[in-house]
């Protein structure tokens, strides 16, 4: 294949999955709102979005196989497919549907995070790959911000945002569907990648996955709710989000780029470093607010850099099969991740007023002593193949 035909699908590739992040960026909000209206309370509310972290859990341990034997493009099709069939079910269906429903709109969502991902790793050069990994990571944030701004304007009390939902997986489909794009063959590897390989030879991946969807999913939750108790009006705490996101947007480019000209690992260490001090200080930083906007805008795009870059090293050491199995096993401990951070810090904001910076910092350091008593992304001992 040509370089140009490659770099033709990988862009339609990350352009595809740019507008499925619409689609999961409006849903969660969306189904949480509705049920919310029709007197559902927080516990169920809860489970309902517990079924879509399960559907991630249980899909990641039989994607690897299923994308050998159908390949990327079917596999991504049929993902996207199923999001589209799913979401307008929410809208049609009973209440106690939504349940089941939840659960598949996991197991879609996982198929088409999954497979794009391994599909643009696999096409990209080890030159440019840190750099086209954060072009994906971009594209994708920026569908999951784009989401709730589209809720925004359409309302969760009628049945519109249910069918552009779907209507945006339809199209990201047709994308991956253009005549002209290619998907890299799977090709089975010696040793399947199975979650006991993949604990055995990336560790450092599966916690940077883990700490991601703790911290991603507390802070969407609770910085809201942090913020205004330490007396920002409402708005300006949906701001801080906003600018969490945009900076996690915008600044995974340079970091990517950094990524394909430095070592991958000291790069990792000094990100998780920087958002360890970053969430220690916010008790001090939410007071002054122009500077808060500043730090959580760089404390976002480092701490989404992290992911970056542990992804970028997964997909110089592994491919096929194998690489498909570690990003499910890297999906796995997302799943995890966003079960539990949640939970511990919501407890612990019940008792501490800071009990949000406490979690991420704590948390952050922990994963920064980690990768510097490893050394390494991966483990070099066992996979002697590309430079991470």
């Amino acid at each position: 294949m040509s370089r140009a035909a490659a770099t033709f699908s990988q862009g339609a590739v990350i352009a595809a999955a740019c507008i499925f992040g619409l689609t999961y960026g409006l849903s969660a909000p969306l189904i949480a709102q509705a049920l919310h209206a029709r007197g559902m309370g927080e516990t169920l509310i809860g489970l309902n979005a517990a079924l879509y972290a399960i559907g991630v859990l249980v899909v990641a341990c039989w994607l690897p196989g299923f994308a050998e034997r159908v390949g990327l493009r079917t596999g991504m099709t049929l993902a996207l497919l199923l999001v589209a069939l799913v979401l307008p079910g929410f809208a049609l269906t009973a209440l106690w549907l939504w349940f089941p429903l939840r659960f598949l709109l996991g197991v879609g969502s996982e198929g088409v995070f999954v497979m794009s991902e391994a599909w643009v790793n696999q096409m990209s050069s080890e030159r440019s790959r840190a750099t086209t990994i954060a072009v994906y990571t971009a594209a994708l944030s920026l569908g999951f911000a784009l989401g709730p701004l589209v809720l925004s304007a359409v309302g969760a009390h009628d049945v519109t945002a249910y069918w552009i939902g779907a209507a945006c997986a339809f199209v990201a489909m047709l994308l991956i569907l253009t005549p002209g794009i290619h998907a890299p063959g799977l090709d089975r590897d010696a040793e399947p990648a199975g979650l006991k390989f993949v604990l055995r030879m990336a560790p450092v991946p599966l916690a940077a996955a883990a700490l991601n969807g703790a911290l991603e999913t507390a802070g969407l939750t609770f910085m809201p709710i942090y913020a205004m108790r330490l007396g920002w009006t409402a708005a300006g705490a949906n701001a801080l989000i906003a600018t969490l996101m945009i900076g996690a947007i915008v600044l995974q480019l340079p970091i990517g780029w950094l990524g394909d000209r430095y070592d991958r690992t000291k790069l990792v260490v000094v990100l998780a470093g920087l958002a360890t001090l970053g969430a220690a200080i916010w008790p001090l930083l939410l007071k002054a607010v122009p500077l808060a906007y500043a730090v959580i805008f760089v404390w976002g795009g480092l701490f989404v850099g992290i992911y970056t870059l542990t992804t970028t090293a997964v997909g110089s050491r592994f491919s096929g099969g194998q690489l498909l199995g570690m990003y499910g096993g890297m999906s796995i401990a997302w799943g995890v991740g966003a079960l539990l951070g949640p939970a511990v810090t919501g407890v612990l904001m019940e008792h501490a007023r800071h009990g949000l910076p406490w979690v991420a910092a704590a948390a952050c350091a922990a994963f920064t002593v980690m990768v510097w008593e490893r050394g390494g992304l991966i483990d070099a001992a066992r996979v002697k193949l590309g430079p991470v």
